[in-house]
């Protein structure tokens, strides 16, 4: 349920981000990626086709991955949004893996790519090669590096499952 409550034509809302909340006014047309870049300052959500065509906007909310592009901001207060920065700043093992396999050249892909992908490790910590491509289908790379993020995904899926055996 939204906490927004009407001020003319912009909302107050509350956006849970990283785990913080921000209350904001935002306008009924502004965009998830818009608040989050333009308003909130995080930069890592990039805007590639803003037509939900190329998934370079994707963010986590509720532990889905979504377009930001086409989620109206406002309909997103009461509900757990997190972005790539989240990821870089608990040094999540997706971050090491698509370093080291070389899954970006521009990079602007790059943050869709990895929160698509936390996103599927989060549901299914053993994907196979076809749960990867299935998941990452909707997510474009301009410089082509696909079977690079597919080389990511399972070597991060090996560390977290190291990680999780060491702590037992």
């Amino acid at each position: 349920m939204s906490d927004a409550r009407d001020d003319g034509g912009a909302k107050f809302v509350t956006l849970t981000v990283n785990g913080q909340g921000y209350p904001i006014v935002v306008e009924p047309q502004q965009t998830l990626r818009e608040v989050l870049h333009d308003e909130l300052g995080l930069v890592g959500t990039k805007e590639m086709c803003d037509r939900g065509a190329c998934g370079s906007c994707t963010v986590i909310m509720d532990g889905r991955p979504i377009l930001s592009c086409m989620t109206l901001a406002i309909e997103c207060g009461g509900h757990e949004i997190e972005t790539i920065e989240n990821l870089a700043a608990e040094e999540h093992p997706l971050v090491e893996a698509y370093a080291n396999n070389h899954a970006m050249q521009c990079g602007y892909c790059t943050p869709g790519f990895v929160m698509t992908a936390k996103a599927l490790l989060d549901h299914n910590p053993d994907p196979t090669v076809e749960d990867i491509k299935t998941a990452l289908e909707g997510n474009i790379c301009r410089c082509g590096t696909y079977p690079a993020h597919i080389g990511a995904v399972l070597e991060a899926a090996s560390k977290i499952k190291e990680g999780e055996e060491a702590t037992q």
